[in-house]
């Protein structure tokens, strides 16, 4: 079975570099794959993308050493198992808030005995190899998402579920539900939090993940500990060069028509 990068480079020692898609496009996914992220994850949660969107953007993303990866739109074993046999090595489930819901969500990553994932490999086979069956349940990695205060009072229960190898933090609705504004540059309660997430998962050997907004922040997050981080998305690197550029053209002015 082709190898899964992340966990190559996590066996290394080393922190994923990860890249996000929100834009529905399999041209954009090229090109984002292209740049050299360690993996590229497609966002059918929050990005506009649909089942069919997902396939081709992992398509394209597998022209490249990337590993494809996807954040599906919730905690629901179909479209779970439809995004592996699609051929994404690894699925991010937001909103994992108890243990029963990890439980949930990891077995229906796992073929049997270890989960109750359908055998179908589709496209997965074609991108993986002939020896998928025997091999996707050590390939697939599984992220739960912890995002909410509640998943932090059930932390310790959710990372003893078997067949867990990941965390991935979600800044903006930790915040939100810790009573303060959504951000991807959290305040001091949030971070505390954060911080605690982190030494819990190296207690008991999960890795740890979560989404930034710059390349700065991932450097100084992996450099605390983490080992897989997030440089937005394709939405906000297309924002944010654009408004650079325009800026830069029209000198101080921001409004339309500015020579």
């Amino acid at each position: 079975m082709k190898k899964n990068g992340v966990r190559e480079l996590w066996s290394n020692g080393k922190g994923v570099v990860n890249s996000w898609l929100a834009i529905p496009n399999s041209f954009s996914a090229e090109i984002v794959a292209s740049l050299g992220f360690d993996s590229v994850t497609v966002d059918m949660q929050h990005g506009m993308v649909n089942f069919q969107r997902a396939v081709e953007m992992l398509q394209a993303i597998s022209i490249f050493d990337a590993t494809p990866l996807v954040r599906v739109p919730w905690n629901d074993p179909a479209i779970i198992m439809k995004s592996l046999d699609a051929g994404s090595y690894g699925i991010i489930c937001p909103m994992i808030n108890t243990k029963d819901e990890c439980h949930q969500f990891v077995t229906a990553c796992r073929y049997a005995p270890r989960g109750m994932r359908s055998f179908g490999p589709s496209r997965a086979k074609i991108y993986a190899g002939d020896d998928y069956a025997q091999n996707a349940n050590d390939s697939i990695i599984t992220f739960a998402m912890i995002e909410t205060a509640t998943a932090v009072d059930n932390l310790a229960d959710i990372l003893s579920v078997e067949e867990l190898d990941a965390v991935y933090i979600g800044p903006s609705d930790l915040s939100l539900t810790m009573g303060h504004a959504p951000s991807i540059n959290p305040v001091d309660e949030v971070n505390d939090a954060i911080s605690h997430i982190l030494q819990e998962c190296k207690k008991v050997n999960i890795k740890a993940g979560m989404h930034c907004p710059n390349g700065k922040t991932v450097k100084e997050r992996i450099e605390m500990g983490f080992d897989f981080c997030t440089i937005a998305n394709d939405a906000a690197f297309i924002t944010q060069s654009g408004s650079s550029e325009l800026a830069q053209a029209r000198g101080s002015s921001k409004g339309r028509g500015s020579f």
